[in-house]
């Protein structure tokens, strides 16, 4: 498979074998994962939050109560100067959901300098390099700050490790520095630039070039439409309908024209393998996340199930953000997760 990191004046975007399967517009990348200057401005203890300041055209979201039991944060006051990261971006009438346990990703470790948690990059499965890795990560860190090791972390040597944890700690200390300097709620102290992410992230999976181009053209043009659009056919003369909800994102798929003679079992399975394919890259290109129900076609055959669930899992090893396959629902359907950026 080739892959390539394309980049625009207004966009970046991901290529396998041609297809595109990511596409960030940089208009609306300006949040996610900044890291900003906020003061606390309203404490809200009946709903566990407090809205802070962070110079947007909505205050900010905060927990009280950080996820991570090994997060070092104190307990928070109002009017208080934080230094805090962008979750999840502004939409509509909700401010961005807000933390204080800041990550500063590398292409080998996440410093996590508010932490204290060691972990590995789930997947890596060999558990002899799993501990490896971990004790690299807890010498390195000396319970000063958390580490997680990445996937292209996997056979690295521990100076490699420890030179780019230094380069990220160094990084954290110049935003200390500066915020210290500044002082001004909604001033930007790191900007998580999406071209720099997308290599950082694609570095273990491998990338064949990183390429500029002044816009998206021909076949991949057409693809960033279909992108948008409710039903997306399937090579076979099937098709998905996307319905993105409140709670969660429904595909179905269907046969349509691909039920023309020929054996009905095997037809069915071929279709439903291909909308593994089909489904795998819409999800990655539309960027959907949280609860995701796919309504495959009825499978009478336990093998057959087993082939598409498989076929799901192998398509989302290509997917930089984590997803999982949770299987077959009582009723036929097949559950996943995938977390939101």
């Amino acid at each position: 498979m080739r892959r390539e990191i394309l980049h625009g004046t207004d966009f970046c975007a991901v290529t396998e074998d041609g297809r595109l399967v990511e596409y960030i517009p940089l208009e609306n990348a300006g949040q996610g994962g900044d890291i900003v200057l906020g003061k606390a401005e309203r404490m809200m203890p009946g709903l566990a939050c407090a809205f802070v300041d962070i110079g947007r055209r909505r205050s900010g979201f905060l927990p009280l109560k950080e996820d991570s039991r090994s997060f070092q944060g104190g307990p928070l006051r109002s009017g208080e100067k934080l230094i805090l990261q962008v979750k999840k971006e502004e939409t509509g009438e909700k401010g961005a959901f807000l933390t204080r346990d800041v990550t500063l990703p590398g292409s080998l470790v996440i410093l996590m300098p508010m932490n204290r948690y060691i972990g590995v990059s789930g997947q890596i499965t060999d558990e002899g390099e799993r501990k490896r890795l971990k004790e690299i990560g807890g010498r390195i860190a000396e319970e000063r700050f958390g580490l997680i090791l990445r996937l292209a972390a996997e056979g690295a040597e521990e100076e490699a490790v420890r030179a780019e944890t230094e380069t990220l700690l160094d990084r954290w200390k110049t935003l200390l520095l500066e915020a210290e300097r500044i002082g001004v709620a909604g001033t930007v102290l790191y900007h998580d630039s999406p071209l720099d992410r997308l290599r950082e992230d694609y570095l273990a999976r491998g990338v064949d070039a990183v390429r500029e181009t002044g816009a998206l053209e021909g076949d991949l043009a057409r693809q960033r439409k279909l992108a948008e659009e409710r039903k997306v056919p399937l090579p076979g003369g099937g098709n998905l309908v996307i319905d993105r909800c409140e709670a969660m994102t429904v595909i179905d798929v269907n046969t349509a024209a691909a039920h023309a003679g020929g054996d009905k079992e095997a037809t069915v399975l071929e279709t439903n393998l291909e909308a593994c394919e089909a489904a795998a890259e819409q999800i990655r290109l539309r960027d959907l996340s949280g609860i995701i129900i796919i309504d495959f076609i009825d499978l009478q055959s336990t093998e057959d199930r087993e082939k598409v669930a498989e076929r799901l899992k192998d398509c989302f090893a290509r997917d930089r953000v984590k997803t999982v396959i949770h299987g077959w629902t009582s009723l036929g359907l097949m559950e996943m997760t995938r977390k939101r950026r």
